[in-house]
């Protein structure tokens, strides 16, 4: 014989009432549990509010890379200008010493003095000491 009584279930039956709280001794083990839960969850706090502060702190540093590469770009273009005023100067010296040379008026009469003294020299050789050409 079957002395087994197999469950049955009743769709219209009442819900099973909730079960009786757990003895002392499980929830004193459970304590420790829910305080390990706890810690772990202020430390999940801590390091979203860390993780917030990085993000914050590479903004900010993202930020003052920006402003040092436009710094360093003003400081460029200032050092070209500084340079194009260097190379002003240096042309104005050029040409103040391009004034002073001889222009083509000064280089023709300084060839004719030179050619008329050459020939007047030559020809004082010859008269006053034609044996030098011999």
């Amino acid at each position: 014989m079957n002395d087994r009584i197999e469950p049955t279930i009743d769709p219209t039956a009442e819900p099973a009432p909730a079960p009786v709280a757990a003895p002392r001794k499980a929830v004193a083990a459970a304590a420790p549990e829910r305080a390990a839960l706890d810690q772990f969850s202020r430390m999940e706090d801590k390091l979203a509010r860390m993780e917030e502060k990085f993000a914050r702190t590479e903004n900010m540093v993202a930020r003052a890379q920006d402003g040092l590469d436009r710094a360093a770009a003003r400081v460029e273009i200032a050092a070209k200008g500084v340079d194009a005023a260097e190379l002003a100067a240096e042309v104005a010296g050029l040409r103040a010493r391009l004034e002073k040379a001889p222009r083509l008026g000064g280089l023709i009469i300084a060839s004719l003095v030179t050619a008329l003294a050459t020939t007047l020299l030559l020809i004082a050789v010859l008269k006053f000491a034609p044996d030098l050409l011999k």
